[in-house]
């Protein structure tokens, strides 16, 4: 397929762990979606209202996530582009829309991965579809695989061969 990017957000590791794994099965290079502002523990208490991403999902105009760049170096080389997040609400961390939006897909064929210890993928990746660019029919997206936090190496590397990129 040619030249594959790994591009994650990880909030507690969980997504990073499987990020890496994936990566060094494709022979492929990574890149780290990180917030300008870190995410701490009791930012990600979804059980407590006063938390930063209870309130983000309460008020959707703050799901919009300042990152330290969106500048992933060579971005036009990549042919594959598989973008991993943990599952918050049934949809993707907001770091990764905010990453996504905007950018050009265009030619590239998009994997995306999630991470969770109980909710399944929800609308996460139909939401992540309809923010890039450019139009859906100069893209090759594919479905979201969900992985529990703690899945084993085994299935994480029999998912990233089945994909057919390397």
């Amino acid at each position: 397929m040619g030249k594959i990017l790994v591009t994650y957000y990880s909030a507690e590791g969980h997504t990073k762990r499987i990020a890496e794994i994936i990566a060094k099965t494709l022979n492929a290079d990574t890149f780290e979606i990180i917030p300008k502002e870190p995410y701490t523990k009791d930012d990600l208490n979804w059980m407590n209202p006063e938390s930063r991403s209870y309130r983000q999902h309460e008020a959707e105009i703050s799901q919009d996530v300042e990152l330290e760049t969106t500048e992933v170096p060579n971005w036009a080389d990549y042919d594959a582009v598989l973008v991993g997040y943990p599952i918050w609400w049934g949809y993707a961390a907001y770091p990764v829309p905010s990453f996504m939006a905007g950018r050009d897909f265009k030619g590239k064929a998009v994997f995306p991965f999630c991470t969770s210890h109980s909710s399944g993928i929800g609308d996460s990746d139909i939401k992540l579809k309809f923010i890039i660019m450019p139009p859906l029919d100069k893209v090759d997206w594919h479905d979201a695989e969900r992985f529990f936090q703690d899945a084993r190496e085994e299935e994480i590397i029999k998912w990233a061969k089945s994909l057919k990129i390397s």
